[in-house]
């Protein structure tokens, strides 16, 4: 019986958390359309604002929704993949730059 209720307040813990990570993705959504609307004096503080805010967005999203904090090794070992496989990819391309074929 207490293995059942652990599952069930630890499912309830991870509703809360989900719950408070989109509410604030919400409220960092709202907050960058009222500074994209605002009139403010400079363009380009207002460009600065919404992208800080984007950024915030973004992490948010793919650190908690998408699971990318909690799966760090496995993400670290994708993008070790994906960087050895662009030398490689960049190394063939240097090497065969001057392998053009004759007339």
């Amino acid at each position: 019986m207490n293995d059942t209720s652990s599952s069930v307040n630890s499912y309830r813990a991870a509703v809360c958390q989900g719950r408070s990570v989109l509410l604030i993705i919400a409220a960092v959504t709202l907050c960058m359309v009222g500074v994209a609307h605002a009139p403010l004096p400079d363009a380009g503080l207002r460009t600065a604002l919404v992208l800080v805010a984007a950024g915030v967005n973004a992490i948010l999203v793919a650190g908690r929704l998408m699971h990318v904090l909690q799966e760090r090794h496995v993400i670290f070992v994708l993008l070790a993949f994906t960087v050895l496989f662009f030398v490689a990819l960049m190394g063939l391309c240097l090497w065969a730059h001057g392998d053009t074929p004759k007339p």
